[in-house]
C-alpha cells in the first residue's frame, strides 16, 4: 500500500510538473569537424537545426580530427562558426583538443595549456554559445573549483541538463606520458566532476524535475565492454552516475560521442541482478565519416520524457 501512495504521489508530482512545462526540443552534435568537408558543411547542418526551432544545441566535444594541429587559429575557427548558431549552442571539450594534443601531429601542445586556451575562448560569460541568450550556471562560481568554467547546467522544459569535461583517452587519467597512476590533472578535475554531477542529481530531486541529461565527450565504456571491467578513466564516474540514477525517480540520459558510432540503448546493468537500469538511456551522437545530428524532445507528461530522431546529413558521405 505505501509503494502504491508513493507512486501516485510520484504520478500526481509529475503531472503537477507538466501542466507548467511545455514540451521543447533541442540538437545534439558532436565530433565534428573532422575534415575540410566536415568544416564546410557544418554553417550548413547549422542552419538546418536553426530552421527547426530548438531551445538548444549542445556539442559533445571534439572539435578537429585527432591528427590535426591543435593551433589557436584552429581554435578560433571553430569558435566563429558555434557564435554563428542563431540557436544558443552549449559546447563541452574533447580529447582532440586538449588531452591528445602533446602528439607531434598536433602540434606537442602541452596539454592542460591547450585546456587553459580552450577556457579562454569558449567558456567566458555567464551564456551559451551562439546569439539567443541561454544562461549557464558554471561550477567555476563555487571558490573550490574555480578553473572548471566548462562545467555547466540549465534547467529547460522541466528538466535539468548537466555538461561535464570528462573527454576520450581515457579521461586523461595518465596524462601524456602514460604510467601507472593518475595525473594530478585527473585527480583534480575529477573531483570537480563528482561534486558537479551529485549536485546536479540533488537539484533535480529537490525540484522534483522529471529528467535530467548528461552532456560530455568520452564513451565511458559501459558493461558490454572489458566484461564489465572500465577503464581506470571512468570507473568511479560509472559508479556515481548508476547510484545517483537508481536514487533518481525520472529519466536519466547520458549524451556522449568518442566513438563515432550514433546509437541509443539502455547499457548501464543493475550489478545485484544484472538487468538494465530502466530509467537510463544512453545516446552517442554521430562521428567521422558520419555527419549529422539528432533531434532531442524533453516532454514532462510523456513517461518516458525525452525522445530523440537521427537526422544524418543528406547522403551522408563525403565526395
Amino acid at each position: 500500500m505505501k509503494k502504491i501512495s508513493r507512486l501516485l504521489l510520484i504520478a500526481l508530482t509529475w503531472c503537477a510538473a507538466a501542466a507548467g512545462a511545455q514540451p521543447l526540443s533541442f540538437g545534439l552534435i558532436g565530433d565534428m569537424p573532422y575534415s575540410d568537408w566536415e568544416r564546410k558543411n557544418l554553417p550548413l547542418l547549422i542552419d538546418e537545426m536553426d530552421g527547426e526551432n530548438l531551445a538548444f544545441v549542445t556539442h559533445n566535444g571534439d572539435i578537429k580530427s585527432g591528427s590535426s594541429v591543435c593551433s589557436d587559429a584552429v581554435f578560433e575557427d571553430v569558435l566563429s562558426v558555434f557564435q554563428a548558431s542563431k540557436t544558443s549552442l552549449v559546447y563541452v571539450p574533447g580529447d582532440n583538443e586538449w588531452t591528445d594534443c602533446h602528439r607531434r601531429s598536433n602540434g606537442r601542445y602541452d596539454p592542460e595549456e591547450r585546456l587553459d586556451k580552450l577556457r579562454t575562448l569558449f567558456f567566458q560569460g555567464e551564456h551559451a554559445l551562439g546569439q539567443r541568450p541561454l544562461r549557464l550556471t558554471r561550477q567555476s562560481k563555487d571558490p573550490a573549483f574555480a578553473r572548471y568554467r566548462e562545467n555547466v547546467r540549465w534547467e529547460a522544459g522541466g528538466a535539468l541538463f548537466v555538461g561535464l569535461n570528462l573527454p576520450g583517452s581515457d579521461n586523461n587519467y595518465a596524462g601524456a606520458t602514460p604510467h601507472r597512476g593518475p595525473v594530478p590533472e585527473f585527480l583534480q578535475r575529477s573531483a570537480a566532476n563528482r561534486a558537479w554531477l551529485a549536485q546536479a542529481f540533488s537539484e533535480a530531486r529537490e525540484k522534483k524535475l522529471a529528467g535530467l541529461m548528461v552532456v560530455m565527450q568520452a564513451d565511458p565504456q559501459f558493461d558490454e565492454a572489458n566484461a564489465g571491467r572500465p577503464t581506470p578513466g571512468y570507473r568511479d564516474f560509472l559508479t556515481q552516475l548508476r547510484q545517483e540514477t537508481q536514487a533518481f525517480e525520472g529519466q536519466v540520459v547520458l549524451v556522449h560521442g568518442d566513438t563515432h558510432w550514433h546509437q541509443i540503448n539502455q547499457p548501464m546493468l543493475d550489478p545485484a541482478t544484472r538487468q538494465a537500469v530502466k530509467n537510463f538511456t544512453r545516446v552517442e551522437t554521430f562521428g567521422y565519416p558520419f555527419f549529422g545530428w539528432i533531434k532531442g524532445t524533453v516532454d514532462v507528461a510523456d513517461p518516458r520524457v525525452f525522445r530523440f530522431e537521427a537526422r544524418p546529413w543528406r547522403a551522408n558521405k563525403p565526395p
